[in-house]
C-alpha cells in the first residue's frame, strides 16, 4: 500500500530543493498540487493519494511519479529531447 504521508514527505523534499526553503507546509503542497486546502486536509486524515495532481505535478516538473509513489530511481527523467 502507499502511505500518503510517505508520497508527501517525497514530494516535500523535491519542493524544498526547487525553492530552497527549508519548511514546506500542507498549504504549500496543496497550491503545488492544484487542490484546495480544505480538500487537502481531507484526503490527508483519510490517507488517500490524489494520483491524478500528482501525475500532471511530475508531467509538469519532470519528476518520476515511481519515484514519488514508490521511492525508485531515478528521481527526475531526462529532459525532453535528450537521452
Amino acid at each position: 500500500m502507499i502511505a500518503f504521508n510517505d508520497t508527501m514527505e517525497r514530494l516535500r523534499s523535491f519542493i524544498d530543493k526547487e525553492r530552497n526553503q527549508k519548511k514546506i507546509l500542507d498549504r504549500e503542497l496543496a497550491s503545488a498540487l492544484s487542490l484546495d486546502p480544505q480538500y487537502f486536509a481531507v484526503i490527508k486524515r483519510r490517507n488517500k493519494i490524489p494520483y491524478e495532481a500528482l501525475a500532471h505535478y511530475c508531467h509538469q516538473h519532470n519528476l518520476s511519479l515511481n519515484w514519488l509513489l514508490f521511492a525508485q530511481e531515478p528521481q527526475q527523467l531526462p529532459k525532453k529531447g535528450t537521452q
